[in-house]
């Protein structure tokens, strides 16, 4: 039995970046639904976009490319994602681009001196508030940020493998992507998950590359707390299925469908 490969040295920040918006984002499509989303809401398209948590701001970035009048804001906390995608985001943006994108390094529970027309919340990032009040307390800050005529949106997981100890791995050119659930506490809803990336090119294994220590959060808990916050109405989006059952991309308001091993769904809050 040929022995498992481990990485004894970190990927570069270069290489842990990419494997992870290649393997995870698909923010061309996240863009692409709230666009439409937000105009069929107020007949307008939007214009100011905050990305909370936005880590290397691909999507931020993205937004101010498609119209002169856009603007975005990114905010996050973490120096070394911000530092790789003013690096390979930001840079790649004309002069003119540049100027209506912002990397904001801060708190997203912090004040901002801008209004938006779509705050986002996506990549499950809001997990880390384990505490009702905590999440409770992020979205009024998100309601009180957000234009008059604005939207609130965020994505979210769960089905009946998202709690059980396990690794998927999914391939990739080049490289295979692992999603690790190490373990769930069914008392208090908190888990903690790893990615895992080996390179095809020499078999090594990079563990525990990204770690999340989360709680899960249900599509109800998560629209009743937006309900408090003051939004004046939310939504539940669900995904179709192709032929085979699989996830169609195409998402659908809905409040009413029957569990699955796995399924990701957006909410979005008016304001």
């Amino acid at each position: 039995m040929t022995k498992k490969k481990v990485a004894k040295s970190k990927l570069s920040l270069e290489d842990k970046y990419k494997l992870y918006e290649d393997s995870v984002q698909c923010h061309e499509a996240d863009i692409d639904f709230i666009k439409k989303e937000y105009k069929k809401l107020y007949k307008k398209n939007a214009v100011v976009f905050r990305e909370d948590f936005g880590g290397t701001a691909a999507m931020a970035c993205d937004w101010v490319k498609l119209s002169p009048k856009n603007k975005a804001y990114a905010i996050d906390l973490d120096p070394e994602p911000v530092k790789y995608g003013k690096e390979n985001h930001y840079l790649k943006l004309s002069d003119e681009e540049q100027s209506r994108m912002q990397y904001i390094m801060g708190n997203v529970l912090g004040p901002q001196k801008f209004k938006s027309d779509i705050t986002v919340a996506f990549n499950f990032s809001y997990f880390i508030f384990k505490k009702r009040a905590e999440l409770l307390d992020y979205f009024k800050k998100v309601h009180k940020s957000l234009n008059k005529d604005g939207v609130f949106f965020l994505d979210l997981f769960g089905g009946s493998d998202c709690c059980e100890p396990l690794e998927e791995a999914t391939e990739h050119d080049g490289h295979t992507y692992y999603w690790d659930c190490e373990k769930f506490n069914p008392l208090t809803n908190e888990v903690l998950y790893y990615i895992h990336f080996k390179m095809h090119k020499d078999k090594v294994k990079h563990e525990q590359v990204f770690t999340y220590d989360w709680r899960m959060w249900s599509p109800m808990e998560l629209r009743e707390i937006l309900d408090e916050a003051g939004f004046s109405e939310s939504f539940t989006y669900w995904e179709g299925t192709d032929k085979d059952g699989s996830g169609d991309g195409n998402f659908y308001k809905s409040d009413d469908e029957e569990n699955c091993e796995s399924w990701v769904i957006y909410i979005g809050a008016k304001k």
